[in-house]
């Protein structure tokens, strides 16, 4: 920024209808904290955007100075791409704003929003898309590189479920990307991440789920877990696709219903919801208690968006974290051997490791029907590893790398994009897979000098 004169910043302040934030500035410091508290960076300007045309000043401003340029959404990526140093950070958390058309079952919701605005806005109506599992994700970085979570085996990923984006791109044009309009573009925002342009708005369809859900936790100790996992496997292979149950191995927090002696030792929780009649449910997952002899559930209807915020408190702002991810087609033994050994000295409390499945919808579209490619995987495992003193940085760092090094010969190709920490560029091809030509050449289209580039990068080709 020390080439950029002042009168080119009092220029992009000028009819600025968001606020423009230089260091020093007393909202500058709490503007640039994001989720992951390893992210610690200095952007020249933060352009806390209010509309789209503001969005369409702070690319202008970013290209014509060559700026570094990076954007927030929800600044929940564990790679911390939301924030840059030295540059221009797009900051559209201001604009949060959703509206639900109940009768085409549509929702519009602007690109600051996050996942607890969304589901706000849709459950007033009974309605809603597969989203994430913490409520304070951003949902554009969540939709731009795939998105999944509980909703996933009945209705999707969630870029299955987006039916448009308004796109500021690296021009400063705004183009709408629908199967219809700009379609090379919809497709490479479907799991191509933020390389083509700043979404503004996004549109997806609905679906009718709750507002009340049969949802909650079964909990065993670690000590049971080969044969919970096993249980687990065969389980989750003829359930039905409303019902959705993941795997969480860590210690146990001090949850109400477990008992104190249980509280801070190993265990293997099983979170499960059924995206149907709760009555309907309860049959269903009865086989869910009879793995082991439980330690405790916590299990019932309740509302939909209260599910959607039980793991907040785990994942909550400002702790340490570093994260590694697999795909799975199939769930072996020996997985589940490392991933039982490794729970069992987990680095601090606040660690843990799930196996999220998803399949039966997620696997229908064909690998290229969309930007995110991979159909064949049916679990989702991450290594959620937090922290809050720098010191144990190299000591947690080193049990994720070893734990995911541990586990690759059981993992399928491919890897979840979101999950990508900061120091993983040589999974970017994994990332993309069998699209990554394909989506270097909408990059060439849209982004041709990489402007956005603050990202899991796609080159233009």
């Amino acid at each position: 920024m020390t080439n950029v004169p002042s009168r080119k910043i009092e220029e992009l302040k000028s009819g600025f209808e968001g606020e423009v934030l230089l260091p020093g500035d007393a909202a500058y410091e709490s503007a640039r904290r994001i989720w992951n508290a390893m992210i610690d960076k200095h952007p020249a300007l933060i352009a806390r955007c209010a509309t789209t045309a503001d969005v369409v000043r702070g690319v202008n401003f970013a290209r014509d100075n060559g700026l570094l340029l990076a954007v927030r959404g929800g600044g929940h990526n564990i790679a911390g791409n939301a924030m840059c140093d030295d540059g221009i950070v797009i900051d559209l958390s201001p604009m949060k704003a959703a509206h639900v058309n109940p009768g085409m079952r549509r929702v519009t919701v602007e690109g600051g929003a996050t996942l607890a605005d969304l589901d706000a806005a849709t459950q007033a109506h009974g309605l809603a898309t597969p989203v994430g599992i913490n409520s304070t994700t951003g949902i554009a970085g969540l939709t731009l590189g795939g998105g999944f979570g509980w909703l996933s085996r009945k209705y999707g990923m969630t870029v299955d479920n987006l039916e448009s984006a308004e796109v500021v791109t690296a021009a400063g044009e705004v183009v709408i990307a629908s199967a219809t309009e700009h379609p090379d573009l919809f497709w490479a925002l479907r799991g191509g991440g933020g390389n083509f342009g700043v979404v503004t708005r996004f549109e997806f369809r609905l679906h009718p789920v709750g507002p009340d859900v049969l949802s909650g936790l079964v909990v065993y100790p670690l000590s049971e877990a080969k044969g919970v996992l096993q249980q687990y496997r065969a389980f989750i292979a003829t359930a039905p696709e409303e019902l959705s149950v993941w795997a969480i191995l860590r210690q146990a927090p001090p949850l109400p219903f477990l008992p104190e002696k249980v509280h801070g030792t190993g265990i293997i929780a099983l979170a499960l919801i059924y995206a149907g009649e709760p009555k309907q449910g309860e049959p269903l997952i009865e086989p869910l208690r009879t793995f082991a002899t439980p330690l405790g559930e916590h299990v019932g209807v309740q509302l939909y968006v209260a599910w959607q915020q039980a793991f907040d408190p785990l994942l909550a702002f400002g702790a340490r974290n570093y994260w590694k991810s697999h795909n799975f087609s199939s769930l072996d033994d020996g997985l589940f051997d490392v991933a039982i050994e490794y729970s069992g000295r987990l680095p601090t409390p606040m660690c843990e490791i799930f196996f999220g499945a998803i399949g039966c919808a997620t696997t229908r579209p064909a690998p290229d029907a969309t930007a995110y490619a991979h159909r064949d995987a049916l679990f989702v495992m991450n290594v959620h590893c937090r922290w809050e003193d720098p010191a144990d940085d190299k000591r947690c760092i080193a049990w994720s790398r070893d734990y995911f090094n541990a586990t690759a010969p059981f993992a399928s190709s491919g890897v979840y994009v979101n999950f990508l920490t900061a120091d993983e560029g040589d999974r970017v091809r994994a990332a993309y897979g069998p699209n990554y030509d394909r989506l270097a050449r909408v990059k060439r289209t849209y982004d041709p000098d990489n402007l956005f580039h603050m990202n899991q990068n796609i080159k233009p080709s």
